[in-house]
């Protein structure tokens, strides 16, 4: 089918591109052991930009693309972020991103595969229709509707069910790895069994938590460490001002602290880290897509012993000496992704909250006319705003709500 949209290419010049493009009704498996089926074909509704985009983008400026481009083109439509109409159905729908052979596509084995629609050999959101798994279109509770359009406000909302259920998927990894980091330290302090230990150890890894880098997911993961640990101390690390209105918001709500990097030295850095924390951090979280994360956690020791590095990060090289790393017992991480369950939550967590607020609407005009100038000058450009969000059909929204 030809629609219309933006896409992905190996350019150094155009790597993103908007107009008419194939898209195809490729039979796909949603979990293994799984019939393939053939997609339902649905309308974009609204999109949300997200730093994958960015990424991408670039890896088309680098000719890196062609691994995640559908089998038999040279292009990806991107766009993971958003809300689809489904007329057969009559119903608006969240799209689960990944699928595959797997058991769990979101940690897939070795002899297993996966696709992501927008990121990963399947095509996105970011064009005015296209197919997905009949399957992997989840609900969106009817009582938030209420009609037969979306309200704009809860539009915005649902952009972030793709990264808040990353988040979601984030803690549980943390709960799981801090517990069993830690759990025979709490045994011998505490002189308690091994269920008493596991149970004190997932909490207190959440004793000083950094969060360096101050986007949308980082904030998902203090929101979320801060419902689950109301007594966890967090810390966020960032380059934008303190007044800035994305820095309040994030503290607020997070009810955080909060560095500024302006710091002529990463030594001045990490040290007013750990007075703030008043100590080393247990957890670090980097996800500001930047290389002096690690070396703040590690050269600088900043993480403190037994502690856990989550590397979120998308392209920054993550190095330490082993020396110290191994007798200070640093536990090092990479996890992305998600399970169908952690999208559902997301979805209803989200749909209740006040997310709305970090959102800005970006003309599809503009986006239309030059996406790469978009992207660069204005969506992830010094100074934008938390999140970017465009609507494809004006008339599934309710822009009064």
């Amino acid at each position: 089918m030809i629609t219309r949209g933006t896409y992905f290419q190996n350019s150094e010049d155009r790597p993103i591109v908007y107009g008419e493009v194939e898209v195809y009704n490729t039979p796909r498996r949603r979990l293994r052991g799984e019939e393939k089926k053939e997609g339902i074909l649905c309308e974009t509704v609204c999109t949300g930009f997200c730093g994958t985009d960015f990424e991408l983008m670039h890896m088309g400026q680098r000719g890196e693309l062609g691994p995640k481009f559908p089998a038999g083109t040279q292009r990806l439509v991107n766009g993971h972020e958003g809300v689809v109409y489904v007329p057969s159905e009559n119903r608006f729908a969240i799209v689960l991103i990944r699928g595959g052979n797997s058991f769990d596509p979101t940690r897939y084995m070795d002899d297993e595969t996966y696709f992501e629609y927008g990121c990963d050999q399947e095509d996105g959101l970011m064009v005015e229709e296209n197919y997905y798994h009949p399957d992997m279109l989840l609900k969106i509770p009817e009582k938030h509707i209420q009609g037969k359009q979306l309200p704009l406000s809860l539009a915005k909302k649902l952009v972030f069910a793709d990264p808040y259920a990353c988040m979601i998927f984030q803690l549980e990894r943390m709960e799981d790895l801090g517990s069993a980091q830690n759990f025979r330290l709490e045994m011998a302090k505490h002189k308690c069994s091994e269920a008493e230990a596991r149970a004190i150890a997932k909490e207190n890894i959440f004793s000083r938590v950094v969060i360096f880098g101050l986007g949308t997911t980082g904030m998902f993961m203090g929101d979320l460490i801060r419902r689950s640990y109301p007594g966890a101390q967090i810390l966020f690390v960032s380059r934008s001002r303190p007044e800035d209105p994305k820095v309040r918001f994030a503290v607020t709500k997070v009810k955080a602290d909060y560095v500024e990097n302006n710091f002529d030295t990463e030594a001045e850095l990490a040290d007013e880290i750990v007075r703030r924390l008043g100590g080393k951090a247990t957890t670090f979280i980097g996800c500001s897509g930047a290389a002096v994360e690690h070396r703040i956690a590690f050269e600088h020791n900043v993480l403190g012993n037994n502690g856990i590095y989550n590397s979120f990060s998308l392209g920054p090289v993550v190095s330490f000496k082993t020396m110290p790393f191994g007798f200070k017992n640093h536990l090092v991480f990479g996890s992305i992704n998600f399970r169908q369950d952690h999208m559902e939550k997301a979805i209803e967590m989200l749909c209740e909250s006040d997310y709305d607020k970090i959102v800005e609407l970006v003309d599809l005009e503009d986006l239309k006319r030059d996406p790469k100038g978009l992207y660069e000058n204005r969506i992830y450009a010094k100074g934008a705003p938390l999140k970017s969000m465009a609507i494809w059909k004006e008339n599934y929204i309710d822009r009064s709500r």
